[in-house]
Formats: C-alpha cells, sequence, structure tokens
C-alpha cells in the first residue's frame, strides 16, 4: 500500500496510528512543554528538534496535539517495497547553505540536514526529508519524499500543532506530486492556494522547495 493509498479526503487525510492514545511521560515531555509554554515566537532549533525526537519515537499527546503518523509509519508507506530504510545526515558548508537558500528562496534552520533513503537491496527508491517550520505560533512537521531522479513523490502531513482550522487537506497536497524546483513552484502560480490557510499551505510550499533544492546541491552531484 502506498502512502496515498492510506490517505482520505479532507480531514481524514491523516488518520490516527495504533500510537495515537498514548501521551507521553517523562523527560522529552516534560520539555516540550515547558518549551511551548516559554516560547510562543518562531520556531528555534531546540523546538524542531523535540518534534522530530516525538515523531521518531511515535509519542502523541503532550508532545504533539496533532500528530498523524510516527516517522516509522509514514517512512513504511513511503517506501513500502524497500528491503531497508537507510539514514544519512547531509552537512552542508556555508557556500551549500546559501546556494539552496536562493535556489528554495527560504531559509534553511539548521546546516544538518537528515535524510532517510529507501533501497530494495541496492537498487535506490528515493529519498525523504521532514521539515519543521512554524505556521503561526505553533509547527508543522512535513514529509517530503522524493524519486531517485528528485522528482517529487508524495508530500505528507506528519504532524501539525495549529487549528485543524488551518490544516491543509490531503488533495491539496498532492498537486506538489510529480513537481521539480522551478521557478513557477509556488502559490498562486503552480500551486493553487487555499483562502484561510495562506500560512499553513505557504510553509507546506517552502518545505518542497528546500527539499527540493537539497537535492540539487547535496544528492544530485553524487549520482553523476
Amino acid at each position: 500500500m502506498t502512502l496515498r493509498e492510506g490517505l482520505q479526503p479532507g480531514l481524514a487525510s491523516y488518520p490516527a496510528g495504533p500510537g495515537q492514545k498514548r501521551h507521553a511521560r517523562g523527560p522529552l515531555a516534560t520539555s516540550w512543554r515547558r518549551v511551548r509554554s516559554a516560547l510562543r515566537v518562531p520556531l528555534s532549533r531546540a523546538v524542531g528538534a523535540l518534534l522530530l525526537a516525538a515523531l521518531a519515537a511515535g509519542l502523541t499527546g503532550d508532545v504533539g496535539a496533532k500528530v498523524f503518523y510516527s516517522m516509522d509509519q509514514a517512512l513504511r508507506f513511503a517506501f513500502p517495497d524497500a528491503s531497508a530504510i537507510e539514514k544519512e545526515t547531509l552537512f552542508l558548508s556555508e557556500p551549500e547553505v546559501r546556494q539552496v537558500e536562493s535556489l528554495a528562496r527560504a531559509r534553511l534552520e539548521s546546516r544538518m540536514i537528515p535524510v532517510h533513503i529507501g533501497k530494495q537491496n541496492q537498487r535506490l527508491l528515493g529519498y525523504a526529508m521532514v521539515d519543521v517550520h512554524i505556521v503561526r505560533t505553533q509547527p508543522e512537521a512535513v514529509l517530503i519524499v522524493l524519486e531517485p531522479d528528485g522528482v517529487v513523490a508524495s508530500t505528507t502531513l506528519l504532524a501539525f500543532d495549529e487549528s485543524l482550522d488551518y490544516l491543509p487537506p490531503g488533495r491539496w497536497l498532492r498537486q506538489f506530486d510529480r513537481k521539480t524546483l522551478r521557478p513557477d513552484l509556488a502559490l498562486g502560480q503552480e500551486i493553487v492556494a487555499i483562502t484561510g490557510a495562506t500560512l499553513s499551505t505557504s510553509g507546506v510550499t517552502d518545505s518542497v522547495r528546500r527539499a527540493l533544492a537539497v537535492y540539487q546541491v547535496k544528492l544530485a552531484p553524487k549520482k553523476r
């Protein structure tokens, strides 16, 4: 089953996973509550790291109010035929950061980019990157899956901590399928905007552009 086949239209596009009713306990949950109560400001690296840690652990509840998929669930859907999913961290130099930001037309929060690589034996299936950013005052986490040639295979919201009124539906996310990094990959051009959800849809669009730019700068050269 592909990720798209596991989704339903609208809000149901993000079903609860087996661990959806679990509530986090211990230091991670406590740290997340402290950060959220103290930081009503743009996303810091600490907030992004905590949310990524929560997704990786499959935690919900206090750690992330609306977690639709754990990282493990999303990666299994993204690469259903994979015999292995490897994780690699890309380290960008300052010139590479500037190049990625110029191509993406969006800022990078970190020079370290974790990439999940799906393989079937020795055959490359694709790349998956998670982008975490602030919508209004709360974060959303987006999983962008790229095919080996850098074309977008799928775009999925893993977590969304804003009001569900601003949640982009699954059918809107499918606009990114088969897209590449082009100047017109933007709201109001190749991507249709949603009235009342400008910030969340703009954030997802930036996420996709960042992933495509990272591919172009760091991953594509490895294949030459």
